[in-house]
């Protein structure tokens, strides 16, 4: 059986995911192009006896890069030692907007790649009344011209035929300008290649990173030897091409669609609208907000009783030891942290997918890009900073929506600032503990608090989102151009696909760093040095003779924690977190919280010799009853709870959004950069706000 390499490329909102989705089905994975932050999606199918490699490449207007996802298409044509550089094109088009598209497959045919052009949502076309000869525009095209309705799957088989047909001959329509014929020549020499449109391309770029520093040097003492503006060579190009596209155009297409406003424009003054277009996407991030906060709920109870049952099952079944808790509280324990997410991504992702199948995410950026690009941020990154507000995790995950790698990066390290679901418990517990039973305006107080705590999130996110707005530097200006596609029913197919491909893309890629950090904190809470811990039992029994029963071995787990490594690494960051006003037992609180920020509660629960407790009420009480030996006050007074609240609101204590923020930055230097700064303005919020209060 042959082999081919296939590169889907065409305009963004073409339809060329769905078609992707169609040829390759469950046959495909996704990761992200070496060094960036470009997804790359790659597929196979079979169809008489040759199997077709398919890359599925980001959406572009042209060969020419404005964008990072434009400057991996340009990578991978360009650069014939790509893994990904294809031996066939599909170029796919908009019926709609034809010549941009005709523009795109031009510029791929010049570079010596062939290629066939799809004109996809034929059937959208054909009910408005567009009709195109696809004769003249195979004439035009020197190729086979397939018309596609993806969504449907009309169309399919005839281009599984002309991608194996033999390709006709094609003629450059491009002619360079007489006045860079010499620098075209020189880089021609060069580069050792007789493609004139090539060595064009060297010369109207910024940079080819796949060249040697010999090549890339030469190129650059040719632009400066013939003063060359590569803007002006992209400039001169793209006219020369229109002018000759709109006059081969004429009576190509035939527009019979009536003079009236569609569906989808009627639809657009409500939902584009200056008040009711707000009024509904705010209405919808509610229904999210409440999907992935309520719905996702019984499956999660679900998922946690269930390795719950698992862990104590193997717990019986295996004998005493080290081995036992080591399955048993580390790796089950382990996956369960990680399966237990699948619900709340699975939601979000279907909800992101129906809004970008039906049309209305364009709606949504166009809202909201002029309230967040102040601040670096796109009207895409409004779905996962809302979406935050459930959890980080599927919030960071959706950010791969946002295009310009700039916006992309700010919106992913900014997210964690959101106030998610796992603060929860932290707020009410420690609120409770601080804030008076009393009302205000007519609400609670406490209710006042917590209300306040989530505006703090957004304030620290947009601030964040500022500042890093200033210090990032971008090869690449982002600007608001995009086209309103029309809307659609979703497809089912695609729906299921994309949410599938996220949630294995997290259990897969995130949940090794979820494992391997809980298997680390298992074994620092599990182990010790010293008599206090080896001789728990026996010195608690002589300390308490008291005791007995559940008491006797919760006092025991309390030891055995407070004397663990776990314990040590508490009382040794003391000197540290005492002028916060926290003593060693909640050090040993916020470290084992790394794991997750509503461990903290339970972890107190330990430490308060409580066992492994939930009951708020009992928490609470012994919490309130607590003295901090310090200072010989209650460690939970108003200026310690002040501060832990501010610790907790902007401190990156979540080993779960730290997994999913390396694989998608694909970089562990800005995964760390987020977790420094987040962790050390959490510290000094936290250290002001209790030296002001105490």
């Amino acid at each position: 059986m042959t082999e081919m390499k296939i590169a889907l490329v065409g305009n963004p909102n073409v339809g060329k995911s769905t078609l992707f989705n169609r040829l390759t089905g469950l046959r495909q994975k996704a990761g992200n192009y070496p060094g960036v932050t470009v997804e790359k999606k790659t597929g196979s199918f079979t169809f008489k006896h040759t199997k077709y490699q398919l890359t599925d490449l980001p959406g572009a207007y042209g060969i020419h890069p404005s964008s990072l996802d434009e400057e991996a298409v340009y990578a991978v044509l360009i650069d014939e030692t790509h893994p990904n550089h294809p031996e066939m094109v599909v170029v796919i088009g908009d019926p709609f907007n034809l010549k941009r598209s005709v523009l795109f497959y031009q510029q791929i045919r010049e570079m010596g790649l062939p290629a066939i052009f799809v004109v996809n949502m034929i059937d959208e076309a054909e009910r408005a009344g567009l009709v195109i000869d696809t004769d003249k525009l195979e004439k035009l095209l020197s190729t086979k011209v397939v018309l596609t309705d993806a969504r449907s799957g009309k169309g399919i088989e005839e281009l599984k035929v002309a991608l194996a047909a033999k390709h006709m001959h094609y003629e450059p329509i491009f002619q360079v300008p007489e006045e860079y014929g010499e620098a075209v020549a020189e880089a021609k020499t060069l580069l050792e290649m007789d493609n004139n449109y090539r060595a064009w391309l060297y010369l109207s770029q910024k940079h080819s990173n796949h060249l040697s520093a010999v090549y890339s040097n030469g190129i650059e003492e040719i632009k400066n030897t013939h003063q060359i503006n590569r803007h002006s060579l992209q400039i001169r190009e793209t006219m020369d091409r229109y002018a000759a596209i709109d006059m081969a155009f004429n009576g190509l297409m035939k527009d019979s669609s009536k003079e009236q406003a569609s569906f989808t424009d009627k639809l657009d003054r409500f939902l584009t609208h200056p008040f009711w277009g707000y009024v509904t996407f705010f209405t919808l991030l509610l229904l999210i907000f409440q999907a992935i906060y309520t719905w996702s709920g019984p499956f999660m109870d679900g998922i946690e009783n269930g390795f719950a049952w698992l862990a104590t099952s193997a717990g019986e079944l295996l004998p005493d030891g080290p081995i036992n808790g080591l399955i048993t509280d580390g790796i089950i324990t382990g996956i369960g942290g990680i399966v237990i997410f699948i619900p709340q991504i699975a939601i979000l992702f279907i909800f992101i997918s129906l809004m970008e199948e039906s049309g209305y995410m364009s709606r949504v950026v166009y809202l909201m890009d002029r309230w967040l690009r102040p601040f670096g941020l796109s009207g895409k990154s409004a779905v996962p900073l809302m979406s935050g507000a459930a959890c980080a995790i599927p919030a960071v995950m959706s950010a791969r929506t946002i295009e310009n790698d700039k916006e992309r990066l700010i919106t992913i390290l900014v997210t964690p600032f959101m106030t998610c679901s796992a603060r929860l418990p932290i707020y009410i517990i420690i609120i409770g503990l601080i804030i008076p039973e009393s009302q205000f305006l007519g609400f609670e107080l406490q209710g006042w608090v917590l209300f306040g705590m989530y505006v703090l999130g957004l304030l620290a996110a947009l601030g964040s989102a500022w500042l890093l707005k200033l210090l990032m530097k971008t090869n690449y200006k982002s600007f608001l151009i995009m086209e309103m596609p029309t809307y659609k029913y979703p497809v089912v197919r695609n729906v299921l696909l994309n949410v599938w491909d996220k949630t294995m893309g997290f259990v897969l890629g995130a949940g090794k760093i979820i494992l391997a950090i809980s298997i680390i904190l298992w074994v620092l809470g599990s182990f010790g040095i010293g008599e206090r811990f080896t001789n728990a039992e026996e010195i608690v029994r002589m300390e308490n003779p008291a005791l007995h029963g559940k008491d006797f071995e919760n006092e025991v787990q309390s030891q055995r924690l407070e004397y663990s490594f776990l314990g040590v690494m508490g009382r040794s960051i003391e000197p540290l977190i005492e002028p916060l006003g926290y003593d060693w037992k909640m050090g040993i609180g916020l470290i084992a919280s790394f794991a997750a920020r509503e461990v903290f509660v339970s972890t107190m629960a330990i430490v308060y010799s409580l066992g492994d407790s939930d009951d708020e009420l009992t928490i609470r009480s012994r919490m309130a009853g607590e003295i901090n030996q310090n200072i010989g006050r209650p460690a939970y007074n108003f200026a310690s709870g002040i501060s832990l609240l501010l610790f907790y609101a902007f401190a990156m204590q979540c080993m779960s959004t730290i997994a999913i923020v390396r694989k998608e930055t694909n970089s562990w230097k800005w995964t760390f950069i987020q977790l420094a700064f987040m962790t050390g303005f959490a510290y000094f919020a936290a250290l002001l706000a209790y030296q002001l209060l105490k």
